[in-house]
This record gives structure tokens, sequence and C-alpha cells, in this order.
């Protein structure tokens, strides 16, 4: 697991390090049991305080993601990677094959992703030209006292 640090994107350092860790955990990327990096090895790797790191993995294990074992490290307790979303998946395979698309287009990383989170937030919209309408339910008859309408008895 290799730490990437915006230093310009206005997210707290710590705040990256969760995000992207439970990135690794959602594509499968990291697996219940791997061992995290330890502060020393992301503080070499990215020139950020320890205890940045440190409070990145504590923020981790509060949720229950991570667990550190004395003198061992910090270890994945469970995954967040759901059966689509793993490296080998055809449905991550044909964003793959999108996202080349949009590069060839000449879109940069930035307007990808205000694309995808566009099209994401339009998502329950479009559900219903997606999914298949809900059988039409028969409209209630008359209430009792109440006189019927033409055509109905």
């Amino acid at each position: 697991m290799e730490y990437r640090i915006d230093r310009h994107g206005g997210v707290t350092t710590y705040m990256q390090i969760v995000q992207q860790t439970k990135q690794a955990l959602r594509l499968g990327l990291l697996q219940p049991g791997d061992k995290l990096p330890t502060a020393r090895e992301v503080v070499e790797a990215t020139a950020i305080n320890p205890n940045t790191v440190l409070k990145a993995y504590r923020e981790l294990e509060r949720e229950g993601l991570v667990e550190p074992r004395p003198g061992l490290g910090t270890f994945v307790r469970r995954s967040l990677a759901g059966p689509q979303a793993t490296a080998d998946s055809p449905l991550r395979s044909r964003l793959a094959d999108w996202a080349a698309l949009a590069r060839q287009a000449g879109l940069g990383h930035e307007d990808v992703s205000a694309m995808f989170a566009a099209v994401l937030d339009d998502y329950p919209r479009h559900v219903e030209s997606v999914v298949p309408a809900a059988p039409s339910v028969p409209a209630p008859g008359p209430r009792d006292g109440e006189p019927a309408e033409k055509g109905r008895t």
C-alpha cells in the first residue's frame, strides 16, 4: 500500500490516508490479515509527520477496519469490497475501458472525476428509465357512502 498525499487538495493529510485505505479495502487491494505500512515507512515515502499516520490508523481502528498488534504492526480486520468492486471484476474492466475513452477524448483526471460524480449524483433520477416500472395498482373503489363513477359497478 502506497499513499499519495495531495498537499494542495484541501483534504487533511490524515484523512487522505483514511480515504485511500478505505478505497483499497473497497477494491479488494487490501484483505483481512494484510499488514499496513508502518508509520515510519509512510513517513519515509511521503515526508509527513508520524503522528499524522498514527492518527489515521487510529481512525481506521475506531471504525473497526484495522487492528494494531503490539510489536507487529497494524493489520486489516475486515474488507469493504463488494463482489463487483474487485480488481478482476467485469464491471471494473468496463469502467477502465470508459476511463481510457475519456482520456482519449482529452479529459483530465479532475474532468473524469467530476463527470463520474455528476452521473452518480443523477443516478436516482435515471433509475426509473433503467429499471422496469412496478406493476400498476388498480385505483381504489368508492368509499362507503360515495357514489360510484360512471362505468363502475
